[in-house]
């Protein structure tokens, strides 16, 4: 079902009458400047400006998440365009089936799906933190933080685009749509579920599993966890899903994205058990705990890290026993660098 972009929007359970008519685009201005990526733009800011403030409960700098920012704006957009694209190829095929690459670039004609944006994400995490030799788990639990608050807002996107609706329901809070100048749908808004469901999740991150973390990834799982479930049960009331190519389980389509949520899920549930049950991981591992009590012994004036061990002495510069005094107290300046 696809909904007019030039209608009104209500809620007649809840509101009678009263309708919402937004104009996708904001700014009429060259192919314009639209909501959804204003909204956008507004969700990927707000993301950033929560890590920068979280990043000290997690060992990490402002300046970190500032240089992660410069490569995960655009590698994220284009990671989510890539996911669409693929799972929606026919839509950008002409009529003799050549792919037309002028549509399969023209973003602002919407077309973007959130698990590309996590994929692409997360490859970009695993590169940085090995460049920067920052601990990979710290920083994607600080991340998570930023997708999360950024995914709840970014959905509102797809209110004002009439788009991301579920199936047809006479519950109190149906969404009414209009198909046509005089026909209707009153459908699941499943943008709000979806929206309601992060920020719980996000409020449950920030003030119990931040706090309570074990080890450096246990934001990150949770993130896997409660964002698999709820995407599992979202994407079974829309009616836009994106298939898996022509594949069928039990004669029924594959839904991509609810297949991916319940696999993503299990697999967090399993790394949950397996480090807090098996591995007993405790908070003192943590890199903002490490770092906390490395600060501690400098400012004691202690040596947090075991003393190096002497270097072997170089054959070019022998002891000679004329100077014992000057090669005794040479020697303590050859250490690491």
């Amino acid at each position: 079902m696809t909904a007019l972009k030039d209608m009104p929007i209500s809620f007649p359970g809840l509101f009678g009458d009263w309708a919402f008519n937004p104009d996708p685009i904001a700014l009429h201005i060259g192919h314009g400047i639209y909501w959804y990526g204003i909204i956008l733009a507004f969700a990927m800011l707000m993301g950033l400006l929560l890590c920068m403030k979280q990043a000290p409960r997690f060992g990490l700098k402002e300046d970190h998440v500032l240089d992660m920012v410069l490569w995960g704006v655009p590698c994220c957009v284009l990671g989510s365009r890539i996911y669409y694209v693929i799972f929606y190829l026919d839509l950008y095929r002409r009529a003799d089936g050549s792919l037309d690459w002028g549509r399969m670039i023209a973003i602002w004609d919407g077309g973007l799906a959130i698990y590309g944006t996590v994929i692409a994400g997360a490859l970009l995490a695993v590169f940085y933190a090995r460049h920067k030799k920052l601990k990979l788990g710290a920083l994607t639990d600080l991340c998570v933080l930023g997708l999360l608050l950024g995914q709840i807002i970014g959905r509102w996107a797809n209110f004002i685009n009439r788009e991301a609706f579920g199936g047809l329901t006479d519950l109190p809070w149906r969404m009414r749509l209009w198909t046509s100048a005089t026909e209707y749908i009153e459908v699941h808004p499943t943008f709000f579920y979806e929206s309601l469901w992060n920020l719980i999740g996000l409020l449950l991150m920030l003030f119990v599993v931040t706090g309570g973390r074990r080890f450096d990834g246990e934001n990150t799982w949770f993130y896997f966890l409660w964002y698999g479930l709820g995407r599992a049960w979202v994407e079974g009331l829309r009616t836009d899903s994106l298939y898996l190519f022509d594949w069928t389980l039990w004669g029924q389509p594959i839904r991509v994205s609810q297949a991916l949520s319940l696999v993503m899920a299990a697999v967090a549930a399993a790394m949950l058990f397996y480090r807090i049950h098996i591995q007993k991981c405790r908070a003192e591992d943590l890199l903002v705990n490490r770092l906390a009590r490395q600060q501690a012994a400098e400012a004691a004036g202690e040596n947090p890290e075991p003393a190096p061990e002497a270097p072997a002495e170089s054959p070019a510069a022998p002891e000679t026993p004329e100077e014992p005094a000057a090669a005794e107290e040479d020697e303590p300046h050859g250490g690491t660098d």
